[in-house]
């Protein structure tokens, strides 16, 4: 189930999200979102790459708590807010996976 709601969280939210607080370009703002997923290069910086029992908040260098500040202050700025709402929702998703161990 973790499994389901983790990707769920990742692909398919995000296009709700779009569609309603972006609806005259829902689609490039989903993109946009998806895109957002590159934060999780990070991972390749751990060793081991990937632990199925890590909590990524606060380990990998673009979850840490300075990195999400500076997201939720590019929710400021017009032309950065669509970025801000993908990695804010990439880091509730991670955040809920640290809440299932």
């Amino acid at each position: 189930m973790q499994f389901f709601v983790h990707y769920f969280l990742h692909l398919i939210f995000p296009a709700f999200v779009a569609y309603f607080f972006f609806k005259e370009n829902w689609k490039n703002a989903w993109f946009i979102m998806l895109a957002t997923m590159f934060i999780d290069l990070d991972h390749l910086l751990a060793n081991p790459i990937y632990d199925a029992n890590r909590c990524s908040i606060n380990f990998h260098l673009l979850h840490q708590y300075w990195a999400i500040c500076v997201y939720i202050v590019l929710l400021f700025f017009k032309k950065t807010r669509i970025v801000a709402v993908g990695l804010l929702l990439h880091i509730l998703t991670d955040f809920q996976d640290c809440i299932w161990r």
